[in-house]
């Protein structure tokens, strides 16, 4: 017995896991569901706890230096202090919530190649074993959907999306890392603008949307970076004019370089038509506070956006990635990070 619990602590005929979240949507701040699932090894055991991780692949840009690496950004004990006898079978149910400013990783079904798991510990008895790995998919919080709804038909075309390690600086940033998501300019500001990146920044009162565009110089001017910050409610989505809303937000940036000239890679945050004094900034961004009522939304329906939106944001969003594609690169992106463990 003492030979089969030290082969057990050595991952040789111990206990194993099987973390299996429940279908359907989750969303930033919201419920994260699902059981995980114990089958008892060649003894007895004691199982001391059994934790979830949420784990994200993460880039860290150093100058001209480029890494990737994996960063644990909020973890949940979900079991532990039982015995699990031989060959036993349990499953226990766990309730999480979602840490607010979790990225989204796909829009409309389509994948936005963000690497998102949901990783399982099992401690025995001292000994520690890695557990499973699952993917987690989220979809956009309605505000977000939102802004990316009005943002496709205004134009703007989806380039890519990754997650920065590093903070917004001024903001009440609570992860180690933010998300980028990265648009080509909507024709009417193709001459002012060569990139529009977003950054959703949602707590439980409501979200900064931090807005960068790298400005196009002209010939009397430089290019740079324009950067600014609007501040929205979750209540109410439904009521707004989202395109109208969210055009002004872009005229505001645009508008912004021409009366203060280009901010450059380390510029204030702006001031403007929906703009309020700064806060600061933090690796090349800075944002203005924004607060804005807003009207009756008059964009079509849902079901008319998907199209339009596929059209310019979703369709094509990691350059043909499906979903089988992103499970393997998810596996391949923790690899080495679990090696190191």
């Amino acid at each position: 017995m003492v030979f089969k619990r030290l082969l057990g602590s050595l991952g040789v005929g111990g206990p194993t896991v099987d973390t299996v979240l429940d279908p359907g949507p989750v969303r930033p701040g919201g419920p994260l569901t699902g059981q995980v699932h114990l089958r008892g090894g060649t003894a007895d055991f004691q199982i001391e706890q059994i934790t979830l991780e949420l784990v994200a692949r993460v880039e860290d840009e150093r100058g001209e230096e480029e890494r990737e690496g994996v960063v644990l950004f909020d973890r949940f004990t979900v079991g532990g202090g039982f015995r699990l006898a031989e060959g036993e079978q349990r499953s226990l149910p766990f309730t999480a919530h979602l840490p607010w400013e979790t990225p989204i990783t796909e829009l409309y079904g389509q994948p936005l190649g963000i690497i998102l798991g949901v990783r399982t510990g099992l401690e025995i008895a001292g000994a520690k074993d890695k557990g499973d790995l699952d993917q987690l998919t989220v979809n956009p919080l309605p505000v977000q959907e939102a802004v990316l709804e009005a943002l496709g038909q205004l134009g703007f075309g989806f380039k890519s999306a990754d997650l920065e390690l590093g903070h917004v600086g001024g903001t009440g940033q609570r992860l180690p890392f933010y998300q980028e998501i990265e648009l080509a300019p909507a024709p009417q500001y193709a001459h002012a603008i060569n990139e529009l990146e977003v950054t959703f920044l949602a707590n439980p009162g409501g979200m900064d949307v931090v807005l960068e565009a790298d400005k196009r110089g002209g010939l009397f001017s430089s290019g740079g970076d324009a950067l600014t910050l609007f501040t929205v409610g979750h209540e109410g989505v439904e009521h707004r004019d989202w395109n109208t809303e969210v055009d002004a937000w872009i005229r505001s940036l645009v508008e912004r370089r021409a009366a203060h000239g280009s901010y450059g890679s380390h510029g204030s945050y702006g001031h403007g038509e929906y703009g309020a004094p700064g806060y600061g900034h933090h690796d090349g961004h800075g944002h203005a506070d924004h607060h804005h009522d807003g009207g009756r939304r008059s964009g079509p329906s849902t079901a008319a956006i998907v199209g339009g939106v596929a059209a310019g944001v979703a369709v094509g969003v990691v350059g043909g990635m499906v979903a089988a594609e992103v499970v393997d690169e998810i596996g391949d992106a923790f690899e080495d990070e679990e090696d190191e463990d």
